[in-house]
């Protein structure tokens, strides 16, 4: 037998390599599967098969490699074509539609999807065509057209259930759960997310799925102002995607130690973070996706230092095609650098949100009440009400532009304005534990400044609940609004143990501005260092500003002229360095001077 030439021992070689990487790939070991097909590729005498292809992009998309992922797809696309698949075909158009949606170009997504149903519309019933479906409910979902939204999902259970895929079956059930929000069915929609995320937290499903579905179902989660879940299944999420993590070789995690260390350390915790780069070869593509949700769940649980943290790093790590990720860690950390008086660094992490896509409101709105710009606070927040329209699925980011309408309506003692805010958001509430909390906060804050005597019993309500949820930072606001509720009656001792409560946690949280108010308050007025500079008698005057005085009301009540109430405005305007009486109000309601 003569011995194999070199040419033979080259092309037993590439195929060896090629049949490596489907064995990697079968195993979800990407980077290796890219390694080895990246290399193959680099010979134009060595070809890929269509499928061989389609393992490129997948391995090139878990490795970082966005751009070469629709490159190599693209090849698939037309590899399937050549061979007269039209499934491989529809399949990959489909993908390409997808991807090329998370990179921001609508039309060739348009383009893509609508290639997508030519090539698989026509066929029997086949696996592929429950992407399609799948798409078909999401733009229904979109127009507002629930049954037809139903039927679509209806149709992907078929064709999954059909095929036997546990991907497809998974998929279908978190399909007709968004809907199923969306109509206002939340029992059955909970029920049918609790089905998908069974298999997805048992690993039932592969890595593309699982990934997929974490960040759906955690999205869905906030949008729907489930606490309890968003928590369970960050934590679960985090854990699957951190290093090693499942296919990725134990090497794979030093990408991310430098990175994580720093972060950790708070040695940067105010430096703007760069915008999200191409993911690191060997980490999980969706560790910044999920990071993200995870820094909004930290926010609510009051682990603001952590939160703000995360932030940065996950903003390291979201891919270039998942940018509305680092959108809302970058607003996530505004709302705590607000919340911690860090005003300057708030309004440059509200600024990168908005370049990556994201409308920052309310947030934006309540840093400029905090700057003293009532005005611009009250034009933020109507307007972001007015660009959202009805709910949808996101009752969570209205509520939140609700709540924070009553709060600026209040703070320039426009109470019927609030009212109405408040009204809204208790009918949107219902007894959805978070939205209820929000709800009563408002209700009690209205009831407050109308003095009303029941004031007391929705902020009991609204603190039980927050207290129940474990979110630190609006149990200790409503603590102020109780303890305010308690001097009005009389009760000096119940209002103490309120504010003592809360300017702990303030403290604890790092919220300098409210730990001020509430340490201000604790004292009674007393010998106390006043905010701005002011004297005593410009506080006294500032508060009858705030409480909506005239200077004749003012002068009449401090048995002073006219002229000096003047003098004495110009005085607080000028220290404080804003330009109206609006302004003024807006700046004595948030140092606690009211």
């Amino acid at each position: 037998m003569s011995a194999p030439t070199a040419h033979t021992r080259r092309t037993t070689t590439a195929a060896d390599a090629v049949e490596r990487a489907r064995e990697a790939a079968a195993r979800e070991s990407w980077a290796e599967a890219y390694e080895l097909l990246h290399a193959h590729d680099l010979h134009p005498s060595r070809g890929l098969t269509a499928d061989d292809l389609s393992v490129l992009a997948d391995a090139a998309w878990w490795s970082g490699h966005v751009d070469e992922s629709v490159t190599a797809r693209l090849r698939a696309h037309a590899a399937y074509l050549a061979a007269h698949d039209r499934r491989g075909a529809g399949l990959a158009s489909w993908w390409l539609s997808h991807e090329y949606a998370g990179l921001g170009r609508p039309a060739a997504a348009a383009g893509w999807l609508h290639r997508a149903r030519h090539h698989l519309e026509d066929l029997p019933d086949c696996p592929e065509q429950c992407f399609l479906a799948w798409s078909a409910a999401e733009e229904a979902v979109a127009h507002g057209d629930h049954e037809a939204a139903l039927a679509a999902t209806h149709r992907m259970t078929e064709l999954a259930l059909a095929s036997g895929s546990p991907d497809l079956l998974a998929l279908s059930r978190q399909a007709e759960s968004r809907v199923l929000f969306a109509a206002g069915r939340r029992a059955e929609a909970l029920g049918l997310l609790d089905d998908a995320m069974c298999a997805v937290v048992a690993g039932e499903l592969s890595g593309m799925l699982t990934g997929r579905l974490y960040g759906l179902a955690l999205t869905q989660c906030m949008e729907a102002a489930d606490l309890a879940r968003a928590v369970e299944w960050t934590n679960a999420a985090m854990e699957w995607c951190s290093p090693p993590w499942s296919g990725h070789p134990a090497d794979g995690a030093a990408g991310t130690g430098a990175a994580g260390s720093a972060a950790g350390t708070g040695a940067d915790a105010r430096t703007p973070v760069p915008l999200p780069m191409t993911v690191p070869a060997g980490e999980n593509p969706f560790r910044g996706v999920c990071r993200a949700h995870r820094v909004e769940v930290l926010d609510l649980l009051g682990v603001w230092a952590l939160a703000e943290a995360e932030a940065r790093q996950a903003c390291r790590e979201v891919p270039v095609d998942r940018l509305e990720s680092a959108a809302a860690a970058y607003y996530t950390a505004g709302d705590v650098q607000r919340r911690q008086g860090r005003l300057e660094a708030a309004a440059v992490s509200y600024g990168h949100a908005h370049e990556l896509g994201r409308i920052p409101q309310p947030g934006l709105a309540l840093l400029r009440l905090a700057q003293g710009r009532p005005d611009a606070a009250v034009a933020g927040v109507d307007l972001a009400l007015a660009c959202r329209g009805e709910a949808h699925h996101d009752v969570l980011g209205l509520a939140r532009l609700l709540a924070a309408r009553a709060e600026v309506a209040l703070a320039v003692r426009d109470v019927p304005g609030a009212a109405r805010a408040a009204a809204e958001l208790d009918a949107l509430a219902g007894d959805v534990p978070l939205l209820r909390a929000l709800a009563d906060t408002a209700l009690g804050s209205v009831a407050l400044a109308r003095k009303a005597p029941d004031a007391l019993r929705p902020l009991r309500r609204a603190l039980a609940g927050w207290l129940e949820l474990r979110v630190p930072y609006e149990a200790a606001r409503v603590r102020m609004a109780l303890a305010a509720a308690h001097r009005a009656a009389g009760d000096e001792e119940a209002a103490r143990l309120e504010l003592g409560t809360a300017r702990a946690v303030f403290e604890r949280l790092g919220a300098v501005p409210d730990a001020r108010r509430a340490a201000a308050l604790l004292s009674g007025g007393s010998r106390r260092r006043l905010p701005g500079g002011l004297t005593a008698r410009e506080a006294e005057v500032l508060r009858l500003v705030a409480s909506g005085g005239t200077n004749q009301d003012i002068a009449r009540t401090l048995v002073i002229s006219e002229h000096t109430v003047a003098r004495h405005l110009n005085n607080i305007l000028a220290r404080l360095g804003v330009g109206s009486r609006a302004s003024a109000t807006a700046y004595a309601y948030a140092h606690g001077l009211v």
